[in-house]
C-alpha cells in the first residue's frame, strides 16, 4: 500500500466507532490507510448500510401481491401491471442537503430516484413528492420552499417527466430540517429488468454519464448526522444536478438495456464509485479490479478518495460481456456521454482500487454491504413521556359551542389544508400526455398506460401529528389513507415504497417511535396485500431552535402504487351535477383528537391519534373499488385532513357546485363537520 495507516482518532472524525474500526481491521487483516477509512466511513453510514434500522425493516411484508422482486434486491420494487408490462416505483429523501442547499437538494433527489427506476430498464412516467416545512411565514422557510420547489420543478420539467402529485405540510418540528421525499414510477417490458449484479471473470467494468467532480464527497456521512449551526459549510457534500445529462443517459441506458451486451447496471448515487462496485461485487459473489486514472474528471489533481466517493450526479456503473464493448461505446458516443472502461471483474471477493499505477486500496466487497460484513444495532428504545399526557386528552374536555362558520373559514385558509396550486403550477404534470387526473381531479395521480385498457394510481400519505400521537396506529393510517386515495379513483392498491423520516436513532424516544412504526405500517400492509417493494430510511432530522435541539415529528411516507384495470372506471372526486346524492360511508364519532382543527384552532398540542379500525378499512378500501367498477358512483372523495366539510368543498369547487347536508343530532357538530 502506498498511503500510510490511520488510527482511531482519524476514524472518529469520519464517524467511525471503536468498535468499528477493530471490525475494519479483523476484515483488512491489518490496519486501513485513509482511502480505505473513507470507504468504510461511507459504506458503514446509516444512510448507506441502515446499521440501525435493518433488524426491524426486515420484519416487513417484502413479498406475495404482485411482486417480482422483494425489497432490497434491486434499485427499486417492480410490480406485475399486467399486459406484460412490470412498474418499478420507489420513494427515498434528500432531506440534508435541501437543508443546506435546498434548490440542489431537491433537484438532485429527483435526478437520483429517477436514476433507480431507469437503471433497471423500466422508463420513468410519473413523478411525485412529499414535502415538509416549518412555520409558513418564518423567512428560513420561506426560502427553504422557494429553493425545494423551484429545484423539484427546474430538474423535473427539463427532464420531461410529469409530476402527478404530492403533499405539503407545514410544523414548527421541521424550522431548520425540512423534508424532501421524492418518488418515480416507471413502466418496462415484464422479464427485461435489468439487475445490479456484477459477474462473469474478465467482463468489463464501465463509467458511463457524465465526469465526475468533488461534489457530494461523504455526502452519505453528512446525511447520517445531525444537522447543526456549521452544516452550511458542507455544502461541498451536496450534488450538482444536470437534468439535461440525465436525459441524454435515461436514453442510452434505456438503449442499451435493448441489446444483449448488459450483465448489470447500477445508478452512482449516495456513495459513488465505491457503492456501486460493492453492491454490485457483493451481489454477484465476485470482485473487480478499477483504475480509479480512467475515470473522466472534471476537476484536476483529484485524490483517490474523492473519486471512489464523489457523488457526481448522472452517472451509472455498467458491466458488459467480453466482447461486446464496442456495441456499448457506439451508443454512448451518439447520445455525447462518457463511456470510459475503468476495470473488470474479477473472481474472488476482493475491489482493487489503483490510482496512478498505485496500488491505493484493498477491500473485500462483501464487508462493505448491508446484508453482508456492514455492522447491525440494535438500539434501546423507551416510550416518550409525552404519550401519557396525550393519552390524558378527551374531546369532552373541548366546548362544542363554537361558531362553525369561522371554523369553517379558519380551515379553509390554513396553509395545510389550502389549495396548494401556487406550488404544483411549477411542476409540468401534463408533458408525454399520460397524466388521466388532469381534468378529473382524484385523490390520487392516475396514469394513461398507453396501448391497454388500463392505468395506475399513485400517491404519497402520512399524517405526522396522528404517527406521533400513536406510532403503530399512525402507521396504519397512512397505509389506510393511502389505500382510501388509491381505492377513490376505482384502483386496486397493489404496493407500497416507503421513506421513514424520524431523529436520531440514538434518541431511545425516538427509536421507540421507530419500532412502533414498523409494527403498525407491516400489520397494516397485510391486510391489505400491499407488500413493501423498498425505500429508504431518514434518520437524524431534527430541528435547532435558538440552540435547543429537537427531534422532528416522525414522519414515515407511504408511496403506494395501484391497478385501475379498466380506465372506464375511472373516478374523479369532483361532484357531476345537481340533485346528486351524497353518502358518507363509515360511522361517525364525537372524536376531534390530533385533528388540525384541535392543534390549531384551539391550540391543543398534544392528545391521542383519532379513531381507527383496521378490518373496516379493509372493507371500505374494498368497497369502493366496487362501487366504481359498478358504475355506481359520479364521484368519490376520501376524508382527510380538515375533516368532512374540507372534503365536501373539495368536490364542490372543481364544477363551481354546492352542497347541503344533515347534521345528525346524536353527534356533536364540531366532531362530524371537522
Amino acid at each position: 500500500m502506498s498511503e500510510s495507516k490511520v488510527n482511531l482518532e482519524v476514524a472518529k472524525t469520519l464517524g467511525i466507532s471503536a468498535e468499528e474500526f477493530k471490525m475494519i481491521i479483523d476484515y483488512l487483516g491489518r490496519e486501513p490507510n485513509f482511502t480505505e477509512l473513507s470507504i468504510y466511513s461511507v459504506m458503514w453510514s446509516e444512510h448507506a448500510s441502515y446499521k440501525n434500522s435493518i433488524k426491524w425493516i426486515k420484519t416487513l411484508p417484502r413479498d406475495g401481491g404482485c411482486l417480482l422482486t422483494e425489497a432490497g434486491e434491486e434499485n427499486a420494487g417492480l410490480v406485475d401491471i399486467g399486459n406484460n408490462l412490470a412498474c418499478a416505483f420507489k420513494i427515498e429523501s434528500h432531506n440534508h442537503p435541501s437543508a443546506v442547499e435546498p434548490y440542489q437538494g431537491a433537484a438532485t433527489g429527483v435526478g437520483g430516484i429517477n436514476r433507480d427506476i431507469f437503471t433497471m430498464g423500466a422508463r420513468p412516467i410519473a413523478q411525485l413528492n412529499s414535502l415538509r416545512f416549518g412555520d409558513i411565514n418564518s423567512n428560513r422557510t420561506k426560502w427553504l420552499l422557494r429553493g425545494v420547489v423551484k429545484g423539484i420543478g427546474d430538474y423535473g420539467n427539463s427532464f420531461g417527466v410529469p409530476v402527478l402529485g404530492g403533499e405539503v405540510f407545514f410544523d414548527q418540528s421541521y424550522e431548520t430540517n425540512p423534508l424532501v421525499n421524492a418518488m418515480s414510477v416507471g413502466i418496462m417490458e415484464k422479464g427485461k429488468m435489468i439487475s445490479a449484479i456484477a459477474y462473469g471473470e474478465g467482463n468489463p467494468v464501465y463509467i458511463v454519464g457524465s465526469s465526475t467532480g468533488k461534489d457530494g464527497i461523504h455526502g452519505t456521512t453528512f446525511a447520517s448526522t445531525n444537522l447543526t449551526e456549521d452544516s452550511a459549510d458542507d455544502i461541498p457534500s451536496i450534488q450538482v444536478g444536470d437534468p439535461f445529462q440525465e436525459k441524454l443517459l435515461l436514453e442510452a441506458s434505456l438503449e442499451l438495456a435493448d441489446t444483449d451486451a448488459i450483465v448489470g447496471m447500477q445508478d452512482m448515487g449516495a456513495a459513488g464509485i465505491i457503492c456501486s462496485t460493492s453492491e454490485m461485487s457483493a451481489k454477484g459473489k465476485c470482485g473487480m479490479k478499477i483504475n480509479l486514472s480512467d475515470v473522466p474528471l472534471r476537476q484536476q489533481n483529484m485524490e483517490a478518495w474523492e473519486i471512489l466517493l464523489s457523488e457526481s450526479q448522472e452517472r451509472m456503473l455498467i458491466v458488459i460481456k467480453k466482447g461486446q464493448e464496442k456495441i456499448v461505446e457506439d451508443i454512448f458516443v451518439k447520445w455525447d456521454l462518457n463511456c470510459a472502461k475503468i476495470g473488470e471483474v474479477i473472481n474472488e471477493d476482493k475491489l482493487y482500487f489503483y490510482h496512478n499505477n498505485k496500488l491505493v486500496a484493498e477491500v473485500p466487497a462483501d464487508s462493505l454491504v448491508l446484508g453482508g460484513g456492514a455492522p447491525v444495532y440494535e438500539r434501546e428504545y423507551t416510550e416518550p413521556s409525552y404519550i401519557k399526557e396525550s393519552n390524558k386528552f378527551k374531546s369532552t374536555d373541548i366546548s362544542e359551542n363554537v361558531n362553525l362558520k369561522e371554523v369553517a373559514d379558519f380551515l379553509t385558509i390554513h396553509p395545510n389544508i389550502a389549495s396548494k396550486r401556487w406550488i404544483y403550477e411549477q411542476y409540468d404534470s401534463t408533458v408525454r400526455t399520460l397524466n388521466l387526473s388532469t381534468n378529473r381531479p382524484s385523490d390520487a395521480g392516475v396514469i394513461n398506460i398507453k396501448g391497454t385498457n388500463t392505468a395506475l394510481a399513485v400517491t404519497t400519505d402520512c399524517n405526522s401529528r396522528y404517527v406521533k400521537a400513536d406510532p403503530e396506529k399512525g402507521a396504519m393510517i397512512a397505509i389506510a389513507e393511502a389505500a382510501r386515495n388509491i381505492a377513490c379513483t376505482g384502483a386496486k392498491p397493489l404496493a407500497i415504497s416507503n421513506c421513514l423520516n424520524f431523529g436520531s436513532p440514538y434518541n431511545p424516544e425516538v427509536f421507540w417511535q421507530f419500532v412502533h412504526v414498523i409494527k403498525g405500517m407491516g400489520a397494516a400492509c397485510k391486510k391489505f396485500d400491499t407488500p413493501v417493494t423498498g425505500g429508504n430510511v431518514s434518520f437524524y432530522n431534527q430541528t435547532n431552535t435558538n440552540g435547543k435541539i429537537e427531534d422532528i415529528s416522525p414522519t414515515p411516507t407511504i408511496a403506494m402504487l395501484g391497478l385501475l384495470e379498466e380506465k372506464l372506471h375511472q373516478t374523479s372526486l369532483a361532484f357531476r351535477q345537481k340533485g346528486d346524492m351524497i353518502y358518507m360511508l363509515g360511522t361517525p364519532s364525537n372524536d376531534i383528537a390530533s385533528s388540525e382543527y384541535l392543534f390549531s384552532y384551539h391550540n391543543i398540542k398534544l392528545s391521542p391519534a383519532p379513531e381507527f379500525n383496521l378490518e373496516f378499512e379493509v372493507k371500505l378500501v374494498n368497497m369502493l373499488q366496487k362501487l366504481a367498477k359498478e358504475n355506481f358512483v359520479n364521484s368519490m372523495h376520501d376524508v382527510s385532513d380538515g375533516g368532512l366539510y374540507i372534503s365536501l368543498l373539495e368536490s364542490a369547487m372543481p364544477e363551481s357546485l354546492g352542497f347541503d347536508i344533515t347534521t345528525p343530532a346524536e353527534f356533536r357538530t364540531d366532531a362530524f363537520l371537522f
